[in-house]
């Protein structure tokens, strides 16, 4: 299995963990709903989408019988959806308690950077899978 892959998978328990307890923090101290964002896109894009990142690198080339289009390109996104999930939920946290417009826009910033990082995973899955088979 690659290292890419593995780290998806690792950060993606990682981040089951880190919204397991920001929901039970928000069951026990309800001032802290502020920080269902958080809790739900660590769920969504940590746990689960990190998750079918990982798996699907390492399943889908196989059951096409075909290479991954691009290794780099995996670790590329590894990195930018890490830094993109981190960025926006740390800037939205802050922002929930500071009114500085700049966590706004930094929140927005990360977004793109995630958005980004889905759109490399998009285009490598389907450059792999439609890959014309060698002759």
């Amino acid at each position: 299995m690659d290292k890419f892959v593995k780290n998806f998978i690792g950060v993606s328990i990682l981040y089951l963990i880190l919204s397991s307890v920001i929901g039970i923090l928000m069951l026990a101290y309800p001032q802290l709903t502020t920080l269902k964002f958080v809790h739900s896109h660590l769920n969504m894009l940590g746990w689960v989408s990190m998750m079918i990142y990982g798996v699907g690198y390492h399943i889908l080339p196989r059951f096409v019988g075909k290479k991954l289009k691009s290794n780099r390109l995996g670790e590329i996104q590894f990195w930018l959806a890490n830094i993109g999930l981190v960025g926006m939920l740390g800037a939205y946290s802050i922002g929930q308690y500071n009114t500085d417009p700049l966590y706004k826009t930094l929140t927005v910033f990360f977004g793109v950077v995630e958005a980004v990082s889905i759109a490399f995973f998009f285009y490598n899955m389907i450059a792999t899978l439609f890959a014309e088979d060698a002759a």
